[in-house]
Formats: structure tokens, C-alpha cells, sequence
């Protein structure tokens, strides 16, 4: 696997095991990864996670959220801003997702936080990815 993009690796192997129907998905830890996570939980996307110590790099591993009918929590996950591509936007131009039914994940000087946060402390930043 290539780690040339290691937030699109994540968004990717959550979009798998989605379509799989798993109801869990181990993933390889970094900080970064481990704050979109929380914002997952926090926002009810999730279930929950767990960090796994392997002796190594360490493992997050995210038990996914489906309803009654097997639909999952997430319907997509899409990459913004990529390593060839960056996307940085200003405090007066902070996307909405999908008529604020979604959430935009982005990298400020405050830390990982949504669109909702950075336009309530007016800071830009780096915009990672959509999630609705």
C-alpha cells in the first residue's frame, strides 16, 4: 500500500469497508488520523475507536455505524486538498457541505476542526475533506 497520501489512504479504507459492510476497520495511527476520528465521533458518523498498541506505529481501529436497514452513517467521503493540490480558504470563505447537512474537516491554527468551528473562531485554514 502506498502511503504517499495517508488521509486519502484513511478516507479510502473507510469508503471499503463501508461498500464491505464490516462493521469495523483497523488503520494504521497517526495523530492527524486519530483527530478526523474523534470529529467522526463527535458528529455520530461512528460508533467508536479504539488506539491498539502493536509495538510499532500503532493501530486505530473504527467500529462503523449502520441503521436498522444495514444504510451506513457516512454516505461519502471526499478528499479536498491532496499533497499535488493544497486547499487553503479564508474565514469569509469557508465551504458548505451540502447545505451544512455534511461536515468539511480542515487543518487550522486552532487544530483539526469542522467548518462549523473555524467560522465560529474566524480562522481559515486547510480544507481535508467532506464528509456527509
Amino acid at each position: 500500500m502506498s502511503m504517499t497520501d495517508p488521509i486519502a489512504d484513511y478516507l479510502t479504507m473507510i469508503r471499503n469497508a463501508i461498500k464491505a459492510r464490516y462493521t469495523k476497520v483497523d488503520i494504521p495511527f497517526s495523530r492527524l488520523k486519530e483527530e478526523i476520528t474523534k470529529i467522526l465521533l463527535d458528529y455520530r458518523y461512528i460508533q467508536h475507536y479504539i488506539n491498539i498498541d502493536d509495538g510499532r506505529q500503532g493501530i486505530i481501529r473504527i467500529y462503523l455505524k449502520y441503521d436498522e436497514n444495514e444504510n451506513s452513517a457516512i454516505t461519502a467521503l471526499k478528499r479536498v486538498s491532496k499533497p499535488g493540490l493544497r486547499k487553503y480558504v479564508k474565514s469569509n470563505e469557508i465551504p458548505r457541505v451540502l447545505n451544512n447537512l455534511g461536515i468539511a474537516i480542515m487543518s487550522t491554527p486552532k487544530g483539526v476542526i469542522t467548518d462549523r468551528e473555524a467560522r465560529q473562531h474566524s480562522v481559515g485554514g486547510e480544507v481535508l475533506c467532506y464528509i456527509w
